[in-house]
């Protein structure tokens, strides 16, 4: 429980820590607004699309009574947009990470200026920071349809899909955005992919804590692209704390 306080501090933290820094905040607001109008042309087509697909992958049914193949076929059209959904929010953050690296970048710089000294990052062209970022991202998302996958099928069983499904994907989904996060600062102190998945796995309520509320929030499209910027400064001390580094940030709200 001490760690899921944490990680929810660490999350107000982050947003707070912007309010303080509106002009690097407009500027990180950029990346985001991208990836929206991107993810928000693919919802559209998939809500357009969704019920032709349910026809096409349901053709048992086309000598059922209307009433049966409708209840069916809306069924299976709405799980499937639903699944397109989570879909969008587990890489809402990685693609927005991608288009955003340098603006997220020196966000995160700016935020580890502020809170302390940090080691050096690793002087790599950008060309390979971003080709390093988009297979880890790839490696993640592989990583969380393991569990997203699953946790569709059981959408189907009724009661556990209406109540504890929505939960745990949730769940899922604020401890992957929090590996996501935490990608930028953990690089800068070289910690690739294995090492950041092992250090969150040891500290699974920081991760909880952290992104299960941000996960909660990005279901509305608008305000994932707002919350985006402070996201990424509240990892960048979230990772500070997990490598044990001092914060003082002297200008941080009391009581944060």
């Amino acid at each position: 429980m001490g760690d899921l306080a944490t990680g929810l501090r660490y999350f107000a933290r982050g947003q707070r820590w912007m309010v303080g820094h509106g002009r690097l905040y407009a500027f990180c607001l950029i990346p985001a607004l991208i990836a929206l109008v991107l993810y928000l042309a693919a919802l559209v087509a998939l809500a357009f699309h969704v019920g032709d697909f349910a026809a096409w992958a349901t053709p048992f049914a086309a000598d059922w009574s209307d009433g049966p193949r409708a209840t069916l076929r809306v069924s299976l059209a709405i799980l499937l947009f639903l699944f397109g959904l989570l879909l969008a929010l587990i890489t809402f953050t990685a693609v927005t990470l991608l288009i955003g690296d340098p603006f997220y970048e020196a966000l995160s710089e700016k935020v580890d200026e502020e809170a302390g000294p940090v080691p050096d990052a690793p002087d790599l062209p950008l060309w390979r920071e971003l080709w390093i970022s988009l297979i880890d991202s790839a490696r993640v998302l592989g990583r969380a349809l393991l569990f997203t996958v699953p946790l569709f099928l059981l959408g189907f069983v009724p009661f556990i899909g209406q109540t504890v499904v929505p939960v745990l994907g949730f769940m899922v989904s604020g401890y992957f955005l929090t590996v996501e996060l935490t990608s930028v600062a953990m690089r800068r102190r070289g910690a690739d992919l294995h090492r950041r998945l092992a250090m969150l796995r040891a500290r699974r309520g920081l991760a909880w804590g952290f992104g299960t509320p941000l996960a909660v929030c990005f279901v509305v499209p608008f305000v994932a692209v707002f919350l985006m910027p402070g996201a990424v400064a509240g990892a960048t001390l979230l990772t500070r704390e997990m490598f044990g580094e001092n914060v003082t940030d002297e200008r941080a709200p009391a009581g944060v």
